[in-house]
């Protein structure tokens, strides 16, 4: 057969109506095990597969979750993204992956259009989101969970961990083994991870009694984090420590110490990261970085959103505990 097969071919070839049909191929119809093999059959025969968007417009919804993601350059979403899917197939959903901007403006455009996918849900991973924008997808019985990111409105959904406390772990950790200038490299200043992580860690140096020696900013930007390392380490004196806000830019900030200014880490500069990404324990660096738990990060996620899909109230989860994993770059 030539052309896109149909629901009303596979009914013509089975003997049977088109309703059987769709019956078969909707999960939790009733159906008799003989007209589902006879249906099934003919489909094979066809080649035919169900239209998971019509299916969708019939019984309002699509078993689809949208994720929107700024960027995966960083090793830490990738990871996520598996994870996550893996989970979500568990529930009998699939992930719709959709990249956007940072900004809170190309986040709604992108969330507008991903409404007309019928989606039954939405993780924002990393991205801002207008809190006008979350109660509308949520009248519009579509919740969205924000990963990794947090926005300041009543009762909305995020699944965080506790960066704060990351912060300051990091910051007890170069105080502990020696460290006297202390810097920090920050990642986009827009981002409630990088606020967090920065308050802790300006904490825990004003516990010691210490102040920031050196700031500089890489975004959460590979090449930027890199730049970021040459202006604070080209200084006299330098900083003999410094938290890079995610693991990502310290592989940046570790390769210009080493490759470009001939440094020894950490005999010159003591280096500690943020995520505890896969990388990050291969023998080329070995960073010392306080590790997000994402199989945790990610269960919460898809508690929270299978509760709001059928219908009950999910209550924004605690901040996740962090842990420090100390190897040889601090």
């Amino acid at each position: 057969m030539t052309g896109k097969v149909t629901s009303l071919d596979v009914a013509k070839r089975a003997g049977v109506s088109r309703s059987a049909v769709s019956r078969v191929f909707t999960p939790g119809a009733s159906v008799s095990a003989k007209t589902a093999a006879k249906v099934r059959e003919a489909a094979e025969a066809l080649g035919y597969r169900p239209n998971a968007l019509a299916r969708a417009m019939l019984t309002g919804r699509s078993k689809i979750i949208g994720l929107v993601v700024a960027y995966l350059d960083n090793h830490f979403y990738p990871t996520i993204l598996e994870l996550l899917s893996c989970a979500l197939e568990r529930e009998g959903y699939h992930v719709l992956v959709f990249m956007a901007g940072r900004d809170s403006e190309d986040v709604d455009t992108v969330v507008e259009q991903i409404l007309d996918y019928q989606v039954d849900g939405l993780v924002l991973g990393s991205v801002g989101l207008r809190s006008d924008l979350a109660e509308r997808c949520r009248a519009s019985g579509v919740p969205v969970v924000l990963f990794n990111r947090r926005i300041e409105a009543d009762g909305q959904l995020a699944v965080v961990s506790d960066s704060h406390a990351g912060g300051r772990m990091a910051a007890e950790h170069l105080i502990g083994i020696g460290c006297a200038r202390i810097g920090h490299i920050a990642g986009w200043d827009g981002a409630s991870t990088q606020k967090d992580r920065e308050a802790g860690f300006l904490e825990g140096l004003e516990n010691a009694g210490m102040r920031l020696f050196a700031r500089e900013v890489g975004d959460f930007r590979f090449a930027r984090a890199k730049e970021a390392a040459r202006r604070m380490f080209r200084q006299t004196p330098r900083p003999d420590g410094v938290f890079v806000a995610n693991d990502y830019m310290a592989f940046g900030v570790i390769d210009v110490l080493r490759a470009e200014l001939g440094l020894s880490v950490p005999g010159d500069v003591a280096v500690i990261g943020f995520d505890d990404v896969p990388s990050a324990a291969w023998p080329a660096y070995a960073l010392t970085t306080i590790r997000q738990d994402p199989e945790a990060m990610v269960a919460a996620t898809v508690s929270a959103l299978v509760t709001e899909i059928g219908g009950g109230i999910a209550h924004p989860p605690d901040p996740l505990p962090v842990t420090l994993v100390r190897r040889r770059t601090a």
